[in-house]
């Protein structure tokens, strides 16, 4: 079974709540249907009800028992979400009167609906952007308690008949912390190695990126790294990590067998920590546009209950992908 159909498989045991912010959306229509018909979680549409139902109608499709559509501007939840809004937010300034309008944006109320418990987990990004959904689930939803740092991923599938070597990897962080310290680095390193675990169910292989194997040369880029390494290492004993590594010594078992022949990874890393943004982003975007991997994300790690977020340029089925993703975060998340 290929890693995608185990990922909506495993979604579909959840039977938890995600909430898509821009639910009025064409793709976002399809995809909660889809969801919810599919069994893979229950959907809350946070939209205008009269354009969602329109969309609806346009589609052919029914709102299934499933669904829930939520209207900011007429929900009986509004009052009680924006006391909460203003609650967490009162430290910056933030009044009463402007947490009322605050709760009449999408993403807000999304967000606030999943730090109050009316759902599992939200998705949003198909209009909003990168800024305003990460900015609601930090200030909303929160960290979780062992980290301060939220990261990114993506899920890379490589389940094509050209790809020689076949399954589930993921690429960190390349979507979101532009120019991580060795600490951080080594907290992103962790966040997915968990990730992982949690999504794909295979035990983490974890290679920490750099143009340098095993100090074959000498920079400050390259101390990060073997600083980030020892600092994962030691916050976590028993994971199977190994750093400074370039790509194919992490890749390829025979090159590693020649460049660092005695690292626990062998050459079959599964998850490719890179030391900065710029490189990390770069290689999923090769990976995916040359390679034929299927690329999921940016999707959000270290948040106390997830949020994700979606290209302006998805399908409905990339949605659909995320909202899997996002049951499947949220069923550990507590």
């Amino acid at each position: 079974m290929k890693p995608l159909e185990t990922l909506l498989k495993n979604a579909a045991r959840t039977n938890l709540r995600i909430i898509l912010s821009e639910g009025s959306d064409p793709r976002a229509v399809t995809a909660g249907y889809q969801a919810a018909s599919q069994g893979i979680a229950r959907i809350g549409l946070v939209g205008d009800t009269a354009a969602t139902q329109a969309e609806f109608d346009a589609q052919g499709l029914e709102v299934l028992e499933g669904i829930e559509i939520h209207d900011p501007a007429t929900s009986p939840l509004r009052d009680e979400l924006a006391a909460l809004y203003h609650e967490l937010r009162k430290h910056k300034g933030v009044t009463l009167e402007q947490a009322q309008t605050a709760v009449g944006l999408p993403h807000i109320f999304a967000a606030l609906l999943v730090k109050s418990g009316y759902a599992d987990g939200t998705v949003g990004g198909a209009v909003a952007t990168t800024a305003d959904i990460v900015r609601a689930a930090i200030q909303i939803i929160g960290t979780k308690p062992d980290t301060n740092l939220v990261s990114s991923f993506f899920l890379m599938l490589f389940c094509k008949e050209h790809h020689d070597r076949k399954g589930a990897m993921i690429f960190a962080d390349s979507g979101l912390v532009v120019d991580p310290s060795a600490d951080e680095m080594a907290q992103i390193a962790l966040s997915s190695a968990n990730s992982f675990e949690r999504l794909i169910g295979e035990t983490p292989r974890v290679a920490m990126l750099s143009f340098s194997t095993r100090g074959s040369a000498e920079h400050d880029a390259v101390s990060k790294v073997v600083t980030a390494t020892n600092i994962a290492g030691t916050r976590a004993p028993d994971l199977i990590i190994d750093g400074e590594l370039q790509f194919d010594a992490a890749f390829v078992p025979d090159v590693a067998a020649r460049k660092a022949e005695d690292s626990p990874l062998h050459g079959n890393a599964n998850i490719f920590i890179f030391p900065n943004l710029e490189s990390g982003n770069i290689a999923y975007k090769i990976a995916q546009r040359m390679g034929g991997a299927e690329a999921i994300g940016p999707i959000l790690q270290g948040l106390a209950k997830p949020a994700n977020d979606l290209s302006r340029g998805c399908s409905s089925e990339d949605i659909l992908h995320m909202i899997a993703v996002t049951a499947a975060q949220a069923s550990d998340s507590d």
